[in-house]
Protein backbone atom coordinates (compact mmCIF):
# COMPACT_ATOMS: atom_id res chain seq x y z
CA UNK A 1 0.00 0.00 0.00
CA UNK A 2 1.08 3.60 -0.62
CA UNK A 3 0.14 4.78 2.87
CA UNK A 4 2.82 4.15 5.48
CA UNK A 5 1.00 3.81 8.80
CA UNK A 6 2.48 4.24 12.26
CA UNK A 7 3.66 0.80 13.44
CA UNK A 8 2.22 1.40 16.92
CA UNK A 9 -1.01 2.31 18.71
CA UNK A 10 -1.39 5.32 20.99
CA UNK A 11 -1.92 4.25 24.60
CA UNK A 12 -1.58 7.52 26.48
CA UNK A 13 -2.11 11.16 25.48
CA UNK A 14 -1.30 14.59 26.86
CA UNK A 15 -3.00 17.91 26.07
CA UNK A 16 -1.72 20.53 23.65
CA UNK A 17 -2.32 24.11 24.72
CA UNK A 18 -3.57 26.50 22.03
CA UNK A 19 -2.59 30.18 22.10
CA UNK A 20 -3.81 33.09 20.01
CA UNK A 21 -1.56 35.15 17.69
CA UNK A 22 -1.86 38.07 20.10
CA UNK A 23 -0.76 35.92 23.02
CA UNK A 24 2.17 34.51 21.04
CA UNK A 25 3.33 38.01 20.12
CA UNK A 26 3.50 38.96 23.80
CA UNK A 27 5.12 35.64 24.74
CA UNK A 28 7.83 36.02 22.08
CA UNK A 29 8.59 39.57 23.18
CA UNK A 30 8.94 38.41 26.79
CA UNK A 31 11.27 35.63 25.57
CA UNK A 32 13.47 38.18 23.76
CA UNK A 33 12.75 36.56 20.38
CA UNK A 34 14.42 33.31 21.42
CA UNK A 35 12.06 30.28 21.45
CA UNK A 36 14.43 28.48 23.86
CA UNK A 37 13.13 30.94 26.45
CA UNK A 38 9.44 30.21 25.71
CA UNK A 39 7.62 28.01 28.24
CA UNK A 40 6.65 24.64 26.73
CA UNK A 41 2.99 25.11 27.67
CA UNK A 42 2.91 28.06 25.26
CA UNK A 43 4.01 25.89 22.30
CA UNK A 44 1.47 24.19 20.05
CA UNK A 45 3.76 21.92 18.00
CA UNK A 46 7.23 21.57 19.51
CA UNK A 47 9.88 20.85 16.88
CA UNK A 48 12.73 22.51 18.76
CA UNK A 49 14.56 19.20 19.06
CA UNK A 50 14.15 15.44 18.77
CA UNK A 51 16.41 15.04 21.83
CA UNK A 52 14.66 13.56 24.85
CA UNK A 53 11.24 14.32 23.38
CA UNK A 54 10.32 10.86 22.09
CA UNK A 55 7.35 8.82 23.27
CA UNK A 56 8.54 5.70 25.06
CA UNK A 57 6.96 2.33 24.38
CA UNK A 58 4.95 0.18 26.76
CA UNK A 59 7.98 -2.13 26.98
CA UNK A 60 10.18 0.77 28.02
CA UNK A 61 7.71 1.87 30.67
CA UNK A 62 7.56 -1.70 31.93
CA UNK A 63 11.35 -1.71 32.07
CA UNK A 64 11.29 1.49 34.10
CA UNK A 65 9.20 -0.26 36.74
CA UNK A 66 11.87 -2.98 36.94
CA UNK A 67 14.82 -0.59 37.19
CA UNK A 68 17.41 -1.58 39.80
CA UNK A 69 18.37 1.57 41.72
CA UNK A 70 21.38 0.08 43.49
CA UNK A 71 24.21 2.63 43.71
CA UNK A 72 26.89 0.21 42.49
CA UNK A 73 26.64 -2.84 40.23
CA UNK A 74 22.94 -2.60 39.50
CA UNK A 75 21.25 -5.22 37.36
CA UNK A 76 19.98 -2.46 35.05
CA UNK A 77 23.53 -1.34 34.30
CA UNK A 78 24.58 -4.81 33.20
CA UNK A 79 21.51 -5.04 30.93
CA UNK A 80 22.39 -1.64 29.45
CA UNK A 81 26.06 -2.56 29.09
CA UNK A 82 25.33 -5.87 27.32
CA UNK A 83 23.09 -4.21 24.73
CA UNK A 84 25.57 -1.40 23.96
CA UNK A 85 28.44 -3.89 23.75
CA UNK A 86 26.42 -6.08 21.39
CA UNK A 87 25.69 -3.21 18.98
CA UNK A 88 29.02 -1.35 19.11
CA UNK A 89 31.37 -4.27 19.62
CA UNK A 90 33.30 -2.11 22.10
CA UNK A 91 34.34 -3.63 25.45
CA UNK A 92 34.31 -0.52 27.65
CA UNK A 93 30.91 1.14 28.13
CA UNK A 94 30.56 4.27 30.28
CA UNK A 95 27.04 5.59 30.96
CA UNK A 96 26.45 9.34 31.20
CA UNK A 97 23.41 11.51 31.81
CA UNK A 98 23.42 12.68 28.16
CA UNK A 99 25.62 12.99 25.08
CA UNK A 100 27.30 16.25 25.98
CA UNK A 101 28.48 14.70 29.24
CA UNK A 102 30.27 12.00 27.21
CA UNK A 103 31.78 14.74 25.05
CA UNK A 104 32.88 16.75 28.07
CA UNK A 105 34.70 13.78 29.54
CA UNK A 106 36.32 12.69 26.27
CA UNK A 107 37.47 16.12 25.10
CA UNK A 108 38.69 17.13 28.55
CA UNK A 109 41.15 14.24 28.25
CA UNK A 110 41.97 14.37 24.53
CA UNK A 111 41.68 18.12 23.91
CA UNK A 112 43.84 21.12 24.66
CA UNK A 113 45.35 24.16 23.05
CA UNK A 114 46.91 23.63 19.64
CA UNK A 115 44.88 20.51 18.88
CA UNK A 116 42.30 19.96 16.14
CA UNK A 117 39.26 17.68 16.06
CA UNK A 118 38.13 17.06 12.49
CA UNK A 119 34.56 16.12 11.55
CA UNK A 120 32.04 16.02 8.73
CA UNK A 121 30.14 18.62 10.81
CA UNK A 122 30.31 19.07 14.57
CA UNK A 123 27.05 19.87 16.32
CA UNK A 124 26.77 22.71 18.83
CA UNK A 125 27.54 20.94 22.11
CA UNK A 126 30.33 18.87 20.53
CA UNK A 127 32.03 21.99 19.20
CA UNK A 128 31.51 23.82 22.50
CA UNK A 129 33.16 21.05 24.52
CA UNK A 130 36.07 20.94 22.06
CA UNK A 131 36.54 24.71 22.26
CA UNK A 132 36.18 24.69 26.06
CA UNK A 133 39.19 22.37 26.20
CA UNK A 134 41.20 24.91 24.18
CA UNK A 135 41.17 22.85 20.98
CA UNK A 136 39.66 23.77 17.61
CA UNK A 137 36.86 21.99 15.77
CA UNK A 138 37.20 21.66 11.99
CA UNK A 139 34.32 20.79 9.64
CA UNK A 140 35.21 19.14 6.34
CA UNK A 141 31.80 18.46 4.82
CA UNK A 142 31.66 16.94 1.36
CA UNK A 143 30.84 19.32 -1.51
CA UNK A 144 27.38 17.80 -2.08
CA UNK A 145 26.39 18.64 1.47
CA UNK A 146 27.00 22.36 0.93
CA UNK A 147 24.15 22.72 -1.59
CA UNK A 148 20.77 22.26 0.13
CA UNK A 149 18.64 22.23 -3.02
CA UNK A 150 20.66 19.66 -4.97
CA UNK A 151 19.80 16.04 -4.03
CA UNK A 152 22.54 13.47 -3.37
CA UNK A 153 22.30 10.17 -1.50
CA UNK A 154 24.98 10.79 1.16
CA UNK A 155 25.32 14.51 1.73
CA UNK A 156 26.59 13.94 5.26
CA UNK A 157 29.93 12.48 4.14
CA UNK A 158 33.30 13.85 5.21
CA UNK A 159 35.51 15.19 2.40
CA UNK A 160 38.34 12.65 2.48
CA UNK A 161 40.57 14.63 0.09
CA UNK A 162 40.30 17.65 2.37
CA UNK A 163 40.98 15.41 5.38
CA UNK A 164 44.24 14.11 3.91
CA UNK A 165 45.28 17.65 3.02
CA UNK A 166 44.48 18.91 6.52
CA UNK A 167 46.53 16.11 8.11
CA UNK A 168 49.43 16.97 5.80
CA UNK A 169 49.23 20.67 6.71
CA UNK A 170 48.79 20.38 10.48
CA UNK A 171 50.46 17.07 11.24
CA UNK A 172 48.78 13.94 12.56
CA UNK A 173 50.20 14.59 16.03
CA UNK A 174 47.96 17.68 16.37
CA UNK A 175 44.76 15.72 15.68
CA UNK A 176 43.58 13.66 18.69
CA UNK A 177 40.55 12.32 16.80
CA UNK A 178 38.45 12.42 13.67
CA UNK A 179 34.73 12.32 14.43
CA UNK A 180 31.93 11.30 12.08
CA UNK A 181 28.47 12.49 13.10
CA UNK A 182 25.86 10.00 11.85
CA UNK A 183 23.50 11.23 10.64
CA UNK A 184 25.01 14.68 10.05
CA UNK A 185 22.75 16.87 12.19
CA UNK A 186 24.17 20.32 11.41
CA UNK A 187 24.41 19.33 7.75
CA UNK A 188 20.69 18.73 7.36
CA UNK A 189 20.29 15.35 9.03
CA UNK A 190 21.98 13.79 6.01
CA UNK A 191 23.42 10.27 6.15
CA UNK A 192 27.01 9.09 5.89
CA UNK A 193 27.76 6.16 3.57
CA UNK A 194 29.51 3.00 4.69
CA UNK A 195 32.09 3.65 1.99
CA UNK A 196 32.87 7.04 3.51
CA UNK A 197 33.16 5.48 6.97
CA UNK A 198 35.63 2.95 5.56
CA UNK A 199 37.66 5.62 3.77
CA UNK A 200 37.86 7.86 6.83
CA UNK A 201 38.94 4.88 8.93
CA UNK A 202 41.67 3.98 6.42
CA UNK A 203 43.05 7.53 6.44
CA UNK A 204 42.98 7.63 10.23
CA UNK A 205 44.67 4.24 10.53
CA UNK A 206 47.41 5.23 8.07
CA UNK A 207 48.14 8.32 10.17
CA UNK A 208 47.59 6.68 13.59
CA UNK A 209 44.70 9.03 14.41
CA UNK A 210 41.83 7.65 16.52
CA UNK A 211 38.47 7.52 14.75
CA UNK A 212 35.22 8.17 16.66
CA UNK A 213 31.54 8.08 15.78
CA UNK A 214 28.94 10.47 17.17
CA UNK A 215 26.19 7.87 17.13
CA UNK A 216 23.07 9.80 18.21
CA UNK A 217 21.13 8.67 15.14
CA UNK A 218 23.00 5.51 14.19
CA UNK A 219 19.85 3.50 13.34
CA UNK A 220 18.50 6.17 10.97
CA UNK A 221 21.91 6.27 9.27
CA UNK A 222 21.95 2.48 8.97
CA UNK A 223 18.52 2.55 7.35
CA UNK A 224 19.69 5.07 4.75
CA UNK A 225 22.64 2.80 3.97
CA UNK A 226 20.24 -0.10 3.47
CA UNK A 227 18.08 2.01 1.13
CA UNK A 228 20.78 3.77 -0.87
CA UNK A 229 24.10 1.94 -0.81
CA UNK A 230 24.87 -1.04 -3.04
CA UNK A 231 25.44 -4.31 -1.23
CA UNK A 232 23.31 -3.57 1.84
CA UNK A 233 19.75 -4.02 0.58
CA UNK A 234 19.50 -7.50 2.13
CA UNK A 235 21.36 -6.68 5.35
CA UNK A 236 19.60 -6.19 8.67
CA UNK A 237 19.78 -2.82 10.41
CA UNK A 238 21.64 -4.41 13.30
CA UNK A 239 24.26 -5.92 10.99
CA UNK A 240 24.75 -2.57 9.24
CA UNK A 241 25.05 -0.81 12.59
CA UNK A 242 27.60 -3.34 13.81
CA UNK A 243 29.68 -2.83 10.68
CA UNK A 244 29.59 0.96 11.08
CA UNK A 245 30.84 0.69 14.66
CA UNK A 246 33.45 -1.93 13.73
CA UNK A 247 35.56 0.73 12.04
CA UNK A 248 35.57 3.08 15.06
CA UNK A 249 37.93 3.32 18.02
CA UNK A 250 35.18 4.81 20.13
CA UNK A 251 31.73 6.36 20.09
CA UNK A 252 29.69 8.93 21.95
CA UNK A 253 25.92 8.82 22.00
CA UNK A 254 23.03 10.82 23.29
CA UNK A 255 20.44 8.14 24.01
CA UNK A 256 17.83 10.90 23.89
CA UNK A 257 17.67 10.43 20.12
CA UNK A 258 17.76 6.94 18.61
CA UNK A 259 17.15 5.15 21.91
CA UNK A 260 13.78 6.87 22.53
CA UNK A 261 14.91 7.79 26.04
CA UNK A 262 14.08 11.04 27.79
CA UNK A 263 17.57 11.22 29.31
CA UNK A 264 20.87 9.36 29.03
CA UNK A 265 23.92 8.65 26.91
CA UNK A 266 27.16 6.73 26.84
CA UNK A 267 30.80 6.67 25.86
CA UNK A 268 32.00 3.42 24.26
CA UNK A 269 35.71 2.68 23.85
CA UNK A 270 38.21 0.07 22.74
CA UNK A 271 41.12 1.50 24.72
CA UNK A 272 41.29 0.23 28.28
CA UNK A 273 43.74 2.97 29.30
CA UNK A 274 41.50 5.74 27.95
CA UNK A 275 38.44 4.13 29.52
CA UNK A 276 40.19 4.20 32.91
CA UNK A 277 40.89 7.93 32.56
CA UNK A 278 37.32 8.58 31.47
CA UNK A 279 35.87 6.63 34.39
CA UNK A 280 38.01 8.59 36.84
CA UNK A 281 36.60 11.82 35.44
CA UNK A 282 33.11 10.30 35.35
CA UNK A 283 33.21 9.67 39.09
CA UNK A 284 34.04 13.33 39.72
CA UNK A 285 31.37 14.75 37.42
CA UNK A 286 28.62 12.18 36.79
CA UNK A 287 28.66 9.43 39.39
CA UNK A 288 29.77 5.85 39.93
CA UNK A 289 30.73 3.98 36.73
CA UNK A 290 27.70 1.69 36.86
CA UNK A 291 25.16 4.51 36.85
CA UNK A 292 26.96 7.54 35.41
CA UNK A 293 24.39 10.14 36.40
CA UNK A 294 21.39 7.98 35.49
CA UNK A 295 18.73 6.20 37.49
CA UNK A 296 18.56 2.45 37.00
CA UNK A 297 15.14 2.85 35.38
CA UNK A 298 16.68 5.11 32.70
CA UNK A 299 19.36 2.51 31.96
CA UNK A 300 16.57 -0.03 31.42
CA UNK A 301 14.66 2.32 29.10
CA UNK A 302 17.79 2.93 27.01
CA UNK A 303 18.62 -0.77 26.71
CA UNK A 304 15.10 -1.54 25.46
CA UNK A 305 14.98 1.50 23.17
CA UNK A 306 18.26 0.62 21.46
CA UNK A 307 16.65 -2.65 20.34
CA UNK A 308 13.34 -1.09 19.34
CA UNK A 309 14.93 1.60 17.16
CA UNK A 310 16.46 -1.02 14.87
CA UNK A 311 13.06 -2.47 13.92
CA UNK A 312 12.67 -1.87 10.18
CA UNK A 313 8.92 -1.23 10.36
CA UNK A 314 9.61 1.70 12.69
CA UNK A 315 12.47 3.07 10.56
CA UNK A 316 10.41 2.80 7.37
CA UNK A 317 7.65 4.83 9.02
CA UNK A 318 10.12 7.30 10.53
CA UNK A 319 11.98 8.11 7.32
CA UNK A 320 8.82 8.17 5.21
CA UNK A 321 7.06 10.55 7.61
CA UNK A 322 9.96 13.00 7.32
CA UNK A 323 9.83 12.71 3.52
CA UNK A 324 6.08 13.37 3.62
CA UNK A 325 6.54 16.82 5.15
CA UNK A 326 9.57 17.57 2.98
CA UNK A 327 7.66 16.71 -0.20
CA UNK A 328 4.70 18.92 0.75
CA UNK A 329 6.92 21.90 1.42
CA UNK A 330 9.04 21.35 -1.69
CA UNK A 331 5.92 21.15 -3.87
CA UNK A 332 4.86 24.56 -2.52
CA UNK A 333 8.21 26.09 -3.43
CA UNK A 334 9.64 26.22 0.08
CA UNK A 335 13.47 25.86 -0.13
CA UNK A 336 14.18 22.74 1.93
CA UNK A 337 17.21 20.47 2.15
CA UNK A 338 16.84 17.75 -0.48
CA UNK A 339 16.54 14.85 -0.07
CA UNK A 340 14.91 14.79 3.35
CA UNK A 341 17.14 13.85 6.28
CA UNK A 342 16.44 11.27 8.93
CA UNK A 343 15.02 13.23 11.83
CA UNK A 344 14.10 16.72 10.67
CA UNK A 345 13.17 19.11 7.90
CA UNK A 346 15.79 21.76 7.20
CA UNK A 347 14.65 25.00 5.58
CA UNK A 348 17.26 27.05 3.75
CA UNK A 349 16.52 30.39 5.41
CA UNK A 350 18.98 32.26 3.18
CA UNK A 351 16.90 31.25 0.16
CA UNK A 352 13.61 31.63 2.08
CA UNK A 353 14.45 35.19 3.20
CA UNK A 354 16.95 36.52 0.64
CA UNK A 355 16.18 40.13 1.63
CA UNK A 356 17.54 39.62 5.17
CA UNK A 357 21.36 39.83 5.40
CA UNK A 358 23.16 37.04 7.24
CA UNK A 359 24.24 39.52 9.92
CA UNK A 360 20.54 40.02 10.73
CA UNK A 361 20.06 36.28 11.36
CA UNK A 362 17.47 35.21 8.76
CA UNK A 363 17.17 31.76 10.35
CA UNK A 364 16.23 33.18 13.72
CA UNK A 365 13.81 35.59 12.06
CA UNK A 366 12.10 32.63 10.39
CA UNK A 367 12.03 30.65 13.65
CA UNK A 368 10.24 33.55 15.34
CA UNK A 369 7.75 33.94 12.49
CA UNK A 370 6.82 30.24 12.58
CA UNK A 371 6.04 30.61 16.27
CA UNK A 372 4.01 33.77 15.75
CA UNK A 373 2.06 32.27 12.84
CA UNK A 374 1.23 28.87 14.29
CA UNK A 375 2.78 28.25 17.69
CA UNK A 376 5.46 26.04 16.12
CA UNK A 377 8.79 26.00 17.92
CA UNK A 378 11.84 25.24 15.80
CA UNK A 379 15.56 26.05 15.97
CA UNK A 380 18.03 28.05 13.91
CA UNK A 381 21.14 26.20 12.74
CA UNK A 382 23.11 29.01 11.20
CA UNK A 383 25.02 32.10 12.22
CA UNK A 384 23.28 32.54 15.57
CA UNK A 385 24.26 29.00 16.56
CA UNK A 386 27.66 28.78 14.87
CA UNK A 387 28.69 32.33 13.96
CA UNK A 388 31.95 33.78 15.29
CA UNK A 389 33.45 37.27 15.37
CA UNK A 390 36.66 38.45 13.74
CA UNK A 391 39.17 40.77 15.42
CA UNK A 392 37.13 43.79 14.31
CA UNK A 393 33.98 42.39 15.88
CA UNK A 394 32.37 41.59 12.53
CA UNK A 395 30.32 38.43 12.15
CA UNK A 396 31.98 35.40 10.58
CA UNK A 397 28.88 33.60 9.29
CA UNK A 398 28.15 29.90 9.43
CA UNK A 399 28.51 27.76 6.31
CA UNK A 400 24.73 27.50 5.90
CA UNK A 401 21.70 29.32 7.28
CA UNK A 402 19.20 26.59 8.15
CA UNK A 403 16.06 26.27 10.24
CA UNK A 404 15.48 22.79 11.64
CA UNK A 405 12.04 21.32 12.27
CA UNK A 406 13.05 18.30 14.37
CA UNK A 407 10.30 15.67 14.55
CA UNK A 408 10.08 13.87 17.94
CA UNK A 409 9.83 10.10 17.58
CA UNK A 410 6.38 8.49 17.93
CA UNK A 411 4.80 11.77 19.14
CA UNK A 412 2.90 13.60 16.39
CA UNK A 413 0.30 12.30 13.94
CA UNK A 414 -0.17 13.08 10.25
CA UNK A 415 -2.70 15.82 11.04
CA UNK A 416 -0.10 17.58 13.19
CA UNK A 417 2.38 17.40 10.33
CA UNK A 418 -0.22 18.68 7.86
CA UNK A 419 -0.78 21.64 10.18
CA UNK A 420 2.97 22.32 10.24
CA UNK A 421 3.11 22.34 6.43
CA UNK A 422 0.18 24.78 6.27
CA UNK A 423 1.89 27.20 8.66
CA UNK A 424 5.26 27.05 6.87
CA UNK A 425 3.63 27.58 3.47
CA UNK A 426 1.56 30.49 4.81
CA UNK A 427 4.71 32.17 6.15
CA UNK A 428 6.51 31.51 2.86
CA UNK A 429 3.77 33.25 0.89
CA UNK A 430 4.23 36.46 2.90
CA UNK A 431 7.96 36.14 3.51
CA UNK A 432 8.77 39.62 2.16
CA UNK A 433 7.20 41.15 5.30
CA UNK A 434 9.60 39.42 7.71
CA UNK A 435 12.37 41.56 9.22
CA UNK A 436 15.76 40.70 10.63
CA UNK A 437 16.98 40.63 14.24
CA UNK A 438 19.93 41.86 16.23
CA UNK A 439 21.51 40.39 19.37
CA UNK A 440 21.24 42.43 22.56
CA UNK A 441 22.82 39.91 24.95
CA UNK A 442 24.82 36.71 24.42
CA UNK A 443 26.99 34.14 26.19
CA UNK A 444 30.53 33.29 24.99
CA UNK A 445 29.64 29.63 24.29
CA UNK A 446 26.39 28.08 23.01
CA UNK A 447 24.91 31.55 22.80
CA UNK A 448 21.78 30.44 20.94
CA UNK A 449 20.41 28.77 24.09
CA UNK A 450 20.18 31.99 26.08
CA UNK A 451 20.73 34.89 23.64
CA UNK A 452 18.40 37.85 23.75
CA UNK A 453 17.41 39.53 20.48
CA UNK A 454 15.14 42.28 19.17
CA UNK A 455 13.62 43.02 15.76
CA UNK A 456 15.29 45.58 13.54
CA UNK A 457 13.10 48.50 12.60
Amino acid sequence: MKTIIEPFRIKSVEPIFVTTPEERKAILEQAFYNPFLVNAEHVLIDLLTDSGTSAMSSHQWAGIMQGDESYAGSRSFFHFESVVKSITGMPFIIPTHQGRASEKILFSILGGKGKFFVSNTLFDTTRANIEFSGATGIDLLCEEGKHPAIPAPFKGNLDTVALEQFIKEKGAETIPAVILTITNNSGGGQPVSMQNIKEVKAICAANQIPFYIDACRFAENAYFIKLREDGYQNSSIEDIAKEMFSYADGATMSAKKDAFANIGGFLALHSEALAKECRNLLIITEGFPTYGGLAGRDLEAIAIGLREVMEESYLQYRIRSIEYLSDKLHAAGVPVMRPAGGHAIYIDSKAFLPHIPVAQYPGQALVCELYLAGGIRSVEIGSLMFGKYDEAGELIPAAMELVRLAIPRRVYTQSHIDYVSEVVIDVFQRRDLIKGLEITEEAPLLRHFTAKLKPLQ
